[in-house]
């Protein structure tokens, strides 16, 4: 219970330094409530009067009553007139230490999928950029805008992505956003707006994915996959009305969709006046031919497009975009002023600055070498150390499918490469029902040199063999 003090008033031992740049008030009202949440005020507690706390620190009584008023405000004290000042009965102590998250060492060598080169983001690029936004935006341009985004990335954007992905654009129906998520989390609440329950997915795909659709409501479906692509006759036999799926190069078995189940998903979103949700997310980075285009570009008012720079600059960043078809945009557009007031436009004039004076094509030029480069260092390391192993899905991006052997215990080999300070990932995390048959790993090589997927895959290609880790444990 608090202590009542009686006779003059209680005495509190707070330090106020003049020496110190700090405001004395300042110092002061950081002084108590350090002492509240400590512990050493109680709820209830009653404090020195200002005369007499003022007398004890050598500061002016005026001061100390601006603090006390002040922490009245922030709830951390009460006080009636013609009694005391004391603690607040709500205010806590915190003298109980919360207890810190366990460490999680991470891997010498990381074959994470889904991380681009991070030390190749272009910081001279992108920082030319930025000064130049700041330099030259209007200042009308540093309010409140159009939740769409800026028109000068709307308009430079849909230029580049005709040119490149051969979508079929109108910076009318764009829409900037946070990356892909945002952008998925923004069509899949316009389509639960407009009486959409179920929403397909490529079976294996990304989670996260499915769990955005389901924290929205949306019941989930998953479609199998197979070496054409998904497959369009078990969509056809769901009930779903939209379909997420990534076209160009499925996540994450890496194949790509073939010509006749484009047009028969095409067929199946007309007739069933159903949308398709296609992932475009690294479409750029092929090494056998030309890309494949969009998807989008067959029935712009049936596909939403949803890109990012995620992959092409840097995760951070933060910038994607939604290519909606018309009966979406409004709805895309308000649930996006409404998650966040829009994307910031000092970072959208600074990514139309790139994708305009061609450092944009130029960056994604060098990456394709250096991706290339990685791309060759593991297909070689796999023949030098573990040859028995396949390697899928090579065409294009920066990760790859391993098949392990059919005895292969996918979970143990993680466990055991992870012992070694190896990073390694399972196909069975993809799959709806996360089945560890058939085994195989999902190997990302963007973030690693050349010199780290040689050096990772020596130190794991023993437990690539059949039988091996359930033999001898590593």
């Amino acid at each position: 219970m608090p202590i009542d003090w009686t006779g003059s008033g209680p005495q509190l031992l707070l330090q106020v330094d003049r020496t110190r740049p700090e405001p004395l008030r300042d110092q002061l009202e950081r002084a108590l409530r350090e002492a509240i949440r400590a512990g050493r005020l109680a709820a209830g507690e009653r404090l020195p009067s200002s005369r007499a706390l003022s007398r004890d620190l050598g500061i002016s009584r005026g001061l100390v009553t601006e603090c006390y008023a002040q922490l009245q405000a922030e709830g951390y004290l009460v006080s009636r007139g013609g009694s005391a000042t004391r603690v607040a009965p709500t205010a806590r102590s915190y003298t109980a230490e919360l207890p810190a998250p366990a460490a999680i060492e991470p891997a010498r060598i990381d074959f994470r999928p889904g991380v681009p080169d991070l030390s190749s983001f272009p910081r001279e690029y992108w920082s030319g950029a930025l000064r130049r936004a700041c330099r030259d935006a209007p200042s009308d341009l540093l309010g409140y805008l159009d939740p769409h985004g800026d028109p000068t990335l709307r308009d430079v954007l849909a230029a580049y992505l005709r040119r490149v992905r051969g979508a079929g654009t109108d910076p009318g129906h764009t829409v900037i956003c946070a990356g892909y998520a945002q952008g998925l989390q923004l069509v899949l609440r316009s389509l639960a707006g407009q009486g959409v329950r179920v929403v397909a997915f490529e079976d294996p795909g990304d989670p996260d994915h499915r769990t955005i659709a389901a924290m929205l409501g949306l019941d989930v479906i998953a479609v199998p996959v197979d070496e054409r692509g998904i497959d369009t006759d078990a969509l056809a036999a769901t009930d779903a009305r939209a379909v997420v799926l990534t076209p160009a190069h499925q996540s994450p078995t890496g194949v790509v969709l073939a010509p006749d189940r484009r047009q028969a998903l095409i067929n199946w979103a007309t007739a069933r006046t159903a949308t398709i949700i296609e992932d475009d997310y690294d479409a750029e980075f092929r090494y056998d031919r030309e890309p494949v285009g969009a998807l989008q570009g067959l029935a712009p008012e049936r596909v939403a497009l949803l890109g990012s720079v995620s992959k092409s600059l840097a995760p951070a960043l933060r910038l994607g975009w939604v290519l909606s078809p018309p009966h979406l945009t409004p709805d895309v557009a308000r649930y996006k002023q409404l998650a966040d007031r829009g994307s910031p436009v000092i970072d959208q004039l600074a990514l139309a600055d790139l994708l305009k004076s061609g450092r944009y094509d130029r960056h994604l030029r060098h990456m394709r070498q250096r991706y290339a480069a990685r791309r060759a260092a593991l297909l070689e390391a796999i023949q030098r150390h573990a040859p028995g192993i396949e390697l899928r899905g090579l065409a294009a991006g920066f990760h790859t499918v391993a098949q392990l052997p059919t005895d292969a215990d996918e979970r143990a080999i993680i466990a055991a490469a992870r012992r070694r300070s190896v990073g390694l990932y399972g196909m069975s995390t993809y799959r709806m029902d996360q089945h560890p048959r058939p085994p195989q790993l999902v190997l990302g090589f963007g973030n690693l040199t050349t010199a780290a997927i040689s050096d990772g895959i020596e130190t794991i290609a023993d437990l690539l063999q059949p039988r091996r880790v359930s033999q001898r444990p590593a």
